[in-house]
């Protein structure tokens, strides 16, 4: 330690000890730990293994019975979970429950979520096969599980949304920023999406929080379902923000689509780079020609619109 570092070491310990009591998120609740993040990254890869048996480490049906397997791995999915909902819903208590009745609720919902995994396997299964279907590139399935980006990302969001369902709070958010770091698709927990759900490359699509997505969507890399300006902050919190997607819709890269009120009619074609703030009918092309140009309407052709 250097004598000059030394000499200010006392005004830096005093600062940075001040900025702890004056702020509202150090140090707020005793004997009150925060969800741990690795743990819950182990969680994610436990499920992975669970849905996905030999991908993602070295069991093998074929040696022996898988039912053993699927129990230890559903006793022990359950048992590492638990302890951080209880976590999370014990952080985040404000006296409203009593410890006991806040053990009860982690209980109830790490049993309600244990539920859900049969569901959240068969709509993967539906999702691997709709990048399969829409990728000429795919050499196989086996290939989607193991590599596609857009795969981990729609995995991890169907496994936050059923625990964001549940109202457990910070363990989804923890979970899809996980996923975002990973494939560079931001896809928030809240999001309610359709089977057969396929992202196309995937980097750089964001879906906010109150998105509904229909089945059979397909989305390519760089798209946008977002808000209009959001200066209201806070004060948006719960509020529809985020656009409508119907069934059977295609949105090509870099297409931004944005508002609570725009819904994308059924069947639509969203072209890339498009800016959507207003709804568009069912089985309607949307095309940038210019992006100077405004809507003309469907008198350009039928049930073609140019933007």
């Amino acid at each position: 330690m250097n004598d000059e570092f030394k000499r200010k070491l006392p005004g830096l310990v005093n600062t940075i000890t001040g900025n702890y009591k004056e702020s509202e998120f150090f140090f707020v609740k005793e004997d009150t730990p925060f969800p741990d993040r690795e743990k819950i990254i182990e969680i994610i890869r436990d499920i992975r293994r669970l849905i996905f048996p030999g991908y993602f480490g070295n069991e093998h049906q074929n040696i022996y019975d898988p039912s053993y397997f699927v129990g230890h791995m559903l006793i022990h999915i359950e048992d590492e979970l638990y302890k951080q909902i209880l976590a999370a819903l014990a952080y985040s208590n404000n006296g409203e429950l009593s410890k006991t009745e806040v053990k009860s609720k982690a209980q109830e919902s790490t049993v309600r979520f244990m539920e859900q995994l049969p569901d959240i396997q068969q709509i993967l299964i539906s999702d691997v096969q709709a990048a399969y279907d829409g990728d000429p590139a795919a050499n196989n399935k086996e290939e989607i599980i193991f590599s596609y980006p857009g795969m981990l990302a729609i995995f991890v969001y169907r496994i936050a949304h059923v625990l964001y369902e549940l109202k457990v709070p910070y363990i989804p958010r923890i979970m899809t920023e996980y996923a975002h770091s990973r494939s560079g698709i931001d896809i928030n927990a809240g999001a309610k999406i359709g089977n057969n759900f396929f992202m196309d490359h995937g980097t750089g699509i964001v879906i906010g929080e109150t998105t509904e997505i229909g089945n059979n969507v397909k989305i390519y890399q760089g798209v946008t379902l977002g808000a209009l300006s959001t200066r209201q902050g806070h004060l948006l919190n719960g509020v529809k923000r985020h656009p409508t997607i119907e069934d059977d819709v295609t949105i090509y890269s870099n297409a931004s689509i944005l508002g609570g009120n725009t819904v994308i009619g059924k069947g639509a074609i969203i072209g890339g780079s498009a800016f959507v703030i207003s709804s568009v009918p069912a089985m309607t092309k949307v095309n940038v020609v210019n992006p100077a140009l405004s809507y003309q309407g469907p008198e350009m052709g039928v049930n073609d619109w140019v933007i």
